[in-house]
């Protein structure tokens, strides 16, 4: 694929929360006229973001309206399945979960159409946020692309396996982009026939890190007064993340801490046992959050606390956020590549993966001593590109390149 036209697709526009709005945004922004492909629409905040810098709305149009309209359909059949089925075998409550990764195909696939006939011979169109499955028949049906795929949550069944080989070829028109080494390791291992490489999702400006300024201003929103320490734990409590750890890690804790959580899902039942604590306050911003809410919360943290499962290698969000804003990190040593990219840097403190302890003396070292903050080119070291470098590297990627 050749410079042109950038189009960008992302089918989770219309949900607020993650890292998709911002990274939408910045490439729009970027590339200075893209197109823009929201199957399901957009949240206000990103839309006025889009149009404040000229970005071209596309819609499905013909086949590619018919796409969407089975696409839905089916995900409102899989959505009901899942709810009539959760007391089933597990291998009964994969099918709506297989029918979701067909449902999701047929999306992607009405929006890539849309993104050629809008941005013309062309055009180079990325899709942001795509599903783990059927590459090929996306490619098929909808045309030459460019595929973030973030991790790997469902893998294919045998029928859904037979789909995509018969659309075989159509995985020539795709090239997938991993964030990680490891899930690009996991994709090429399931997926022998489709090109695909490590390239990070995340992108870091220098003109969003946080001043003094943002930092008085959110802690005084919340009530934390000066001198005194704070940490954040932003998004919401997935199964691949180790609340558990956090939680003994607090109850460990003998200095007092601010805790400023956001996100969701949340369990009510822990934050309920947080409050209980007498030397940890508590201040929460539930539910999705807007990028606005983001600054705030990163602006009144004297660091971000990241603790994950061990082995889990997919991209994170949250210490990109920390590189953008400028917040230091305490981190879970979950990820070897990762720790190794992190294990010498001083805004840093590592933490064995799994150990509440060490959590816990983590905690209590900041109340004693403030990490420095990540310096500039601290994204750069990480291999996070600005928006300006990510949308020149989609908008010259040679596929054929790519498949030799």
């Amino acid at each position: 694929m050749t410079s042109g036209v950038l189009v960008l697709v992302e089918p989770g526009a219309h949900r607020p929360g993650g890292h998709r709005h911002r990274t939408l945004a910045a490439l729009a922004q970027a590339h200075g006229c893209a197109v823009v492909v929201t199957p399901y629409g957009l949240i206000e905040e990103t839309a006025a973001e889009l149009h404040a810098v000229g970005a071209r709305p596309a819609r499905p149009a013909g086949g590619g309206a018919v796409l969407l309209a089975a696409g839905a359909w089916l995900e409102a059949a899989a959505a009901g399945g899942r709810r009539a089925l959760r007391r089933c075998p597990v291998w009964v409550r994969r099918v709506p979960h297989q029918v979701s990764l067909l449902a999701r195909c047929l999306v992607e696939a009405a929006c890539v159409r849309a993104g050629h006939r809008a941005g013309g011979a062309d055009a180079v169109v990325v899709v942001l946020s795509a599903s783990e499955a059927l590459h090929g028949v996306a490619g098929w049906l909808g045309g030459r692309h460019v595929r973030f795929v973030h991790e790997v949550v469902t893998t294919e069944d045998a029928p859904l396996r037979l789909v995509g080989a018969l659309a075989g070829r159509g995985a020539r028109r795709v090239v997938a982009l991993a964030p990680t080494e490891a899930v690009r390791a996991e994709l090429a291992a399931r997926f022998p026939g489709l090109p695909v490489r490590a390239r990070a999702f995340a992108v870091a400006d220098s003109s969003d890190r946080l001043v003094e300024e943002d930092r008085q201003r959110a802690r005084a929103a919340f009530g934390i007064p000066p001198g005194q320490t704070a940490v954040c734990l932003v998004g919401g409590w997935w199964p691949y993340k180790d609340l558990d750890v956090v939680d003994a890690a607090l109850h460990r804790l003998r200095v007092r801490l601010h805790l400023v959580v956001a996100g969701s899902p949340l369990d009510d039942r822990v934050l309920d046992r947080w409050r209980d604590l007498g030397h940890v306050r508590l201040h929460l911003v539930p539910g999705p959050f807007l990028e606005r809410q983001r600054r705030e919360v990163y602006a009144a943290a004297d660091a971000a606390v990241v603790a994950r499962r061990p082995g889990v290698g997919k991209e994170s969000g949250l210490v990109t956020d920390a590189v953008q804003f400028g917040v230091p990190l305490l981190l879970s040593d979950h990820d070897p590549a990762l720790t190794a990219l992190l294990a010498e840097q001083d805004w840093v403190r590592l933490f064995p993966a799994g150990d509440p302890g060490g959590l816990t003396a983590a905690l209590s070292d900041l109340a004693g001593a403030r990490l420095p903050r990540p310096s500039l080119s601290a994204a750069s070291a990480l291999g996070v590109p600005t928006a300006a470098e990510q949308a020149a590297f989609l908008t010259r990627i040679d596929l054929q390149e790519m498949t030799r």
